[in-house]
């Protein structure tokens, strides 16, 4: 299947309703996977369905691919048949492990894995064939190969190393992908040079490379567009000689297309969770190049802007564009690229200012028609990623006007125009002129920010028909299925 086949999927759904996650708790590294999974029970469960039957459309012997998602602020998973269609899908907010008065990621994710696990229906999980998972770009996980141990916490996609970067920037190509403080390769050499321990069993895993590998047990794979900001060069499906020549070269994983089979389930996890014994996993991307996939944007000039805590684009084109001096990148997508970045904008600013219910009430009273004075950069800490990179970037959010409506309706407009300089930059710096964007993510619900958006880039903006990074994940597990039985 290619990476871009259009898919269908109904759209009727009802709800489940569970108690919540807890906010705080503990987990041992050494538990097993019930003991992790008991701690937490779910938030909430989302079945789609079909007439309240949610096995619409399944023939005899039909198959399921599984999909999770792993984003900034909670995880997901969809279960799709081959036609696309959903059969079931459900949704997590990490529970906040504290270890020594940090949160502790590395239980918090792997909690949420298993837990969303054990939230696919019973019922259907003996049907599924493949599971993928999207995770953050550039979180970065350094463990010990020999006992699978994290040795550092968690670099998060958003966390600069800007120590690293003069000698990133001595090695790497000018305006490199790598040459911006938030990128893989900079959070690996930052680790290698104040790690004092032993480096000989180190390895490097991405978000969802660990995250599979948990499911596989095969330590050091991963997907070229995952391994895109480490330095791998996707035009060539290699690392690059001035990085191989490294002697932190040697944590780096191979590399497969998307979407690619790994290996079966560990035989613990099948049995735990009775899935079949020929149920493959498979490599995974970024989560917003999943969301990408699920849109559906299929030509060059298409682009989808995922509108979650962040906000990140990204355009298909036929040519390929670097430039780290704007945050600009491009991932390989079968043999078209996908061009964008992503800035640090987005909801997370929303959320700490107006709770869900203001946003949806103050929106309301917002005519979209009408130009914003307003004139903010809104950022939730200071540091930006792109359409320019500076870690000093602080956020300017004043003057607030005495009107909440009139509040937000300058931070979304002035949203949308970091969202227009995106696109002009990419169009300026040689990309396929975008023509028309789909949009993903929780903003995407926000009729009156699209209908700004619309207006600020000047071309028709609308909701993807799946807007969901697990959809995406779960039609690069119904690819790797399909390589399996060629």
């Amino acid at each position: 299947m290619n990476m871009l086949s259009p898919i269908h999927h109904p759209t009727a759904s009802f709800h489940f309703l569970r108690p919540s996650l807890p906010k705080h708790g503990y987990c041992s590294s050494r538990g097993g996977l019930s003991d992790i999974a008991s701690k937490t029970r779910p938030k909430t469960m989302i079945f789609a369905s079909h007439e309240g039957n949610p096995e619409v459309g399944l023939q005899a012997g039909e198959r399921l691919y599984l999909g999770m998602d792993f984003g900034t602020s909670g995880a997901r998973f969809a279960l799709i048949d081959k036609q696309g269609t959903i059969h079931a899908e459900g949704k997590r907010e990490y529970p906040l492990y504290k270890s020594k008065d940090a949160i502790d990621w590395i239980h918090s994710w792997k909690s949420t894995l298993l837990l969303l696990l054990e939230d696919v229906p019973f019922h259907l999980r003996q049907l599924i064939a493949s599971i993928s998972i999207d995770g953050t770009s550039a979180t970065t996980i350094i463990i010990d190969s020999t006992t699978g141990e994290p040795l550092w916490r968690p670099f998060l996609y958003n966390e600069s190393c800007s120590d690293a970067l003069p000698k990133v920037k001595s090695i790497a190509p000018e305006n490199h992908t790598v040459c911006a403080g938030s990128s893989t390769l900079c959070k690996l050499v930052s680790w290698w040079n104040v790690y004092d321990s032993n480096k000989d069993s180190a390895a490097l895993l991405h978000q969802a490379d660990w995250l599979l590998w948990l499911l596989h047990g095969n330590l050091g794979v991963t997907d070229y567009n995952n391994a895109l900001k480490v330095g791998y060069d996707p035009g060539l499906d290699s690392y690059p000689p001035w990085l191989l020549s490294q002697p932190y070269s040697k944590l780096l994983p191979s590399v497969k297309a998307p979407g690619s089979p790994i290996g079966s389930l560990k035989e613990d996890v099948r049995t735990q969770y009775s899935f079949p014994k020929d149920c493959v996993v498979c490599t995974g991307t970024t989560d917003s190049i999943a969301a990408f996939l699920a849109a559906r944007a299929t030509q060059p000039g298409k682009a989808v802007t995922s509108l979650g805590s962040t906000l990140a684009i990204k355009l298909l084109s036929t040519s390929r564009i670097e430039d780290a001096r704007y945050g600009v990148y491009s991932h390989r997508l079968d043999d078209k690229w996908l061009v964008g970045g992503a800035s640090n904008t987005g909801g997370a600013v929303l959320r700490q200012i107006f709770t869900d219910e203001q946003l949806e009430n103050l929106s309301e009273q917002i005519n979209p028609m009408k130009t914003s004075p307003l004139d903010y950069y809104p950022l939730p800490t200071v540091g930006e990623r792109f359409p320019m990179a500076d870690p000093k970037m602080a956020p300017r959010l004043h003057p607030r006007p005495e009107s909440d409506a009139e509040y937000l309706h300058g931070i979304l407009e002035s949203i949308a125009r970091i969202e227009a300089k995106a696109y002009g930059l990419l169009k300026d710096l040689g990309a396929t002129q975008v023509e028309e964007v789909f949009t993903a993510g929780g903003g995407a619900k926000n009729v009156k920010w699209t209908k700004i958006r619309e207006r600020v880039l000047g071309l028709p903006v609308s909701r993807a028909i799946q807007t969901e990074a697990a959809y995406g994940a779960a039609l690069l597990a119904l690819k790797g299925a399909q390589q399996c039985v060629q």
